[in-house]
C-alpha cells in the first residue's frame, strides 16, 4: 500500500513537472521490477530461515525449548514476541521440573512402601511354614497373590528407569524357570497345574531378576485363564545366534480380535471381562521390560471352537539374541 501511494504521488509530481506520460510509465515499470525483485529475495530469504528453524524445532525432543533455537530479532515488535516466548519457556521449564520432582517423590514412596510391606509378608510366610496345615497352605496361596501384586507395582514404578536396576550377565535359563515356578508353587498346587520343564543346559545373557518377573507374569496369566485340566509347558531351543524360551498353556485362549492389543496398557479384552482382578498390566509390563532388555516377545493363541476338534491355549515366546557374546569375550 505504501509503494502504491508513493507511485501515485510520483506520477503526479512528474506529470506536473512537464514530463511525458511515456517517461512516467517507464519509471513506474523500473520501480515495479525493482520492487518485485526485492520482494522475491525477501520471500526466499524468509522461507529459508523459516525452514531452518522448523527443521531445528522438529529435531528437538522437548518442543517447549524452541525459543532457545530462535535468534534474537532486530525489530522491536519481533523482540517483544521473542521475549514472550522466552517467558513461556521459563514457565514450562518450571512446570516440567515440578512434575518430574513430584513423580520421583511418588515413585520413591511406592518403592519404600513395597519394601515395608514385604516385612509382614515374610512374617506370614514363616508362620505358615512353621505351622503346616490345609489352612496355612491356602493362606500361602493368597500370600503369593499379594506378593505378585506388590512386585508388579514395584516393577511398574521402576519400568521407566530400568537402566539403573538391571545387571546383564550369563545365566542358566533352567535356573530362572525353576525360580519362577517356586515363586508360584502354591498357586500351581491349588489349581493342580501340570508342569513340563526343559532339560537342556542353555545359557543366555540377560538380567535374572527382570526375566524372573516376566516369567512370573506369564505363569500367573496361564493359571488365571486356565482350562479344566491346566498344563504349562516350558520349551527352550538353542538356534546358535539366538535362544528361544516358550511358555505354552492349554487354557481358554485369546480371541483373534484381542490378540493384537494384549500388550497395550490396561487392555483386558474379552477374557479380562470374564475373569475378576484382571488389571491389563501383566503383558504390558512384559513387553516394556523385554524392549528394555533387548528381548523379542511374541504371542500366539487359539480359542476352541465348538464345531471343531482343536486345542485351545496360548504360547508366549521370548527370543534372546547374541547370547554368544560372553563366550566370545571369554575366548
Amino acid at each position: 500500500m505504501t509503494n502504491l501511494l508513493c507511485m501515485v504521488a510520483l506520477c503526479g509530481f512528474l506529470l506536473l513537472g512537464g514530463n511525458t506520460p511515456d517517461t512516467v510509465v517507464f519509471i513506474l515499470i523500473i520501480w515495479i521490477l525493482i520492487l518485485c525483485i526485492g520482494l522475491f529475495i525477501s520471500y526466499f530469504s524468509a522461507k529459508r530461515r523459516s525452514d531452518r528453524l522448523l527443521g531445528m524445532a522438529e529435531e528437538l525432543e522437548e518442543r517447549y525449548l524452541i525459543p532457545e533455537v530462535l535468534e534474537k530479532p532486530k525489530r522491536a515488535e519481533d523482540q517483544m514476541y521473542w521475549q514472550m516466548l522466552k517467558m513461556a519457556e521459563r514457565s514450562m521449564l518450571e512446570q516440567v521440573e515440578n512434575g518430574r520432582r513430584e513423580r520421583n517423590e511418588y515413585r520413591e514412596y511406592i518403592e519404600q512402601w513395597i519394601h515395608e510391606i514385604k516385612t509382614p509378608i515374610t512374617a506370614i510366610r514363616l508362620l505358615c511354614d512353621n505351622n503346616r496345615s490345609d489352612l496355612t497352605r491356602e493362606i500361602m496361596g493368597e500370600v503369593e497373590k499379594i506378593t505378585q501384586y506388590t512386585e508388579q507395582t514395584l516393577y511398574y514404578a521402576r519400568s521407566e528407569n530400568t537402566q539403573n536396576d538391571y545387571l546383564i550377565r550369563e545365566i542358566r535359563l533352567l535356573d530362572v524357570i525353576h525360580d519362577a515356578v517356586a515363586d508360584n508353587k502354591y498357586l500351581l498346587m491349588q489349581n493342580q497345574v501340570v508342569l513340563e520343564l526343559p532339560r537342556e543346559e542353555i545359557y543366555i545373557c540377560s538380567d535374572e531378576k527382570w526375566l524372573r518377573f516376566i516369567l512370573d507374569q506369564l505363569i500367573v496369566n496361564a493359571v488365571k485363564y486356565r482350562s479344566e485340566k491346566p498344563m504349562i509347558r516350558f520349551l527352550t531351543e538353542d538356534m546358535g545366534e539366538y535362544v528361544t524360551l516358550s511358555v505354552q498353556d492349554n487354557g481358554i485362549g485369546i480371541e483373534a480380535a484381542d490378540l493384537l492389543r494384549v500388550f497395550e496398557k490396561g487392555f483386558t479384552g474379552q477374557n479380562g471381562r470374564n475373569v475378576l482382578h484382571s488389571t491389563g498390566l501383566g503383558l504390558y509390563l512384559c513387553r516394556k521390560l523385554c524392549d528394555k532388555l533387548g528381548i523379542r516377545i511374541r504371542i500366539e493363541s487359539a480359542v476352541r471352537e465348538p464345531s471343531k476338534e482343536q486345542r485351545s491355549g496360548t504360547k508366549v515366546t521370548l527370543t534372546f539374541y547374541l547370547n554368544h557374546l560372553i563366550h566370545q569375550v571369554q575366548d
